[in-house]
């Protein structure tokens, strides 16, 4: 393709995807033909960029598909991500009963040739290995293939739950050639977690909750620096850095305005400050609409740069608002409660609730507690853990909430 062709094609992209993105503010009319524009402009095969992914010899894409919808019933929406280059996908055993994995395989049995273009990762939860050979067997016999190229130990709190055994186990994967890298994710005690992993010596791959809230704390810029120098490949999720209160001031006007000048929403705008840390390998997000992943895709294509004063509104904006968003940091506020409770866990289920707009999601992770933690939630004094918590969260009183919205 000539360079003139592909500056027009990448141009006129650029400009379908963001009216898709707005597809929820247009008349179902105006937005199925914005969809269907977006849909011709993919044959035009612009794949974004990719990235190593640390000395594995993989690059994958900067862009990755998180699967958490419905994937069986929405194939479409995979071929369109294969043309469009975001060809790093990530899912889960338990993401939607299975269903997830379910979906990625009916594309494959479909599209086998595309089996070879995916960089997949899925999760495990499990406690034990014989939960892990459980889930790892299961997987492969879900998504139709051999091999699962990453394997992520899903969702853990101390880097001490990466064990010897788990090390063993994953080596035998290999040798076997069902997995090809092992790792693991992490939505609570990220920075710690990621600052002891290189120590281990057998990490390829972390995925970690990682925004522009979080990305310029000195704990975390070390623990990054740290993984990138012991040569462990990175992926960021919970980029759009949403909070368990609602919270609208006028920094974020202010963003908006800003943004769009340059062209890019201030969601597209949260994307691209992590991106331009080229130390992540990939974003992953969760897209289960053609408007969501083409404005996602336009943001991977648009190279213009947030500029100082971008960057800067942003850091305002996550300083203002900083008592709307749990960091974390569940060391601190778990340790101040005289029983135990998942407190980061069920912030994550009022994010999932109150930010992403997806309450189905939260009340099904939140019922996995079970009736125990829930009567916990609401008896437990939670005076002590509110003094320490750096963010100055009212835990007792969401815990309370969560109780009530999700219940």
């Amino acid at each position: 393709m000539k360079p003139k062709s592909t500056h027009c094609n990448r141009r006129s992209f650029l400009k379908v995807a963001g009216l898709t993105g707005l597809g929820s503010m247009l008349s179902p009319l105006a937005a199925r033909k914005s969809s269907l524009a977006a849909e011709k402009l993919a044959a035009d095969n612009l794949p974004i960029a990719k990235r190593p992914f640390g000395p594995t010899g993989e690059n994958v894409s900067m862009l990755s598909l998180g699967g958490i919808f419905d994937i069986p019933n929405n194939q479409l929406l995979l071929k369109q991500a294969v043309r469009w280059g975001v060809t790093y996908w990530d899912t889960a055993t338990s993401y939607m009963g299975g269903d997830s994995e379910r979906g990625i395989g009916k594309y494959f049995s479909r599209f086998p040739e595309d089996r070879k273009k995916i960089f997949l990762v899925t999760k495990s939860g499990a406690w034990t290995l014989k939960g892990m050979n459980r889930h790892l067997q299961r997987s492969l016999e879900r998504m139709q293939t051999d091999t699962i190229d990453l394997l992520f130990v899903h969702g853990i709190n101390d880097i001490g739950e990466m064990s010897d055994d788990i090390k063993r186990w994953s080596e035998k994967m290999k040798s076997e050639g069902k997995i090809r890298f092992i790792g693991f994710s992490t939505h609570s005690n990220m920075e710690e977690c990621l600052h002891d992993a290189p120590a281990l010596g057998w990490i390829d791959g972390i995925m970690m909750t990682y925004n522009y809230r979080l990305m310029h704390t000195d704990k975390m810029r070390a623990a990054v620096d740290a993984c990138t120098e012991a040569g462990i490949g990175l992926t960021a999720m919970k980029t759009q850095g949403g909070g368990q209160v609602r919270t609208h001031n006028e920094t974020e006007l202010k963003l908006a305005g800003r943004f769009v000048k340059k062209g890019f929403t201030n969601e597209q705008a949260k994307l691209k400050a992590v991106w331009e840390n080229p130390q992540i390998a990939s974003i992953c997000s969760q897209m289960p609409s053609l408007s969501l992943l083409s404005a996602n895709v336009a943001a991977a294509a648009n190279q213009t740069r947030l500029g100082v004063r971008g960057h800067r509104l942003l850091r305002r904006y996550a300083a203002e608002t900083a008592s709307s968003y749990c960091t974390g940091c569940t060391r601190i506020c778990g340790s101040a409660v005289q029983q135990s409770v998942p407190i980061g866990d069920v912030m994550r289920c009022l994010m999932y609730s109150r930010s992403y707009g997806d309450p189905e999601r939260a009340r099904s992770e939140f019922q996995h507690f079970g009736p125990t933690v829930h009567r916990r939630l609401v008896q437990i004094d939670f005076t002590e853990a509110e003094k320490r918590c750096p963010q100055g969260l009212p835990i007792g009183k969401l815990m309370r909430q969560a109780v009530d919205e999700l219940s």
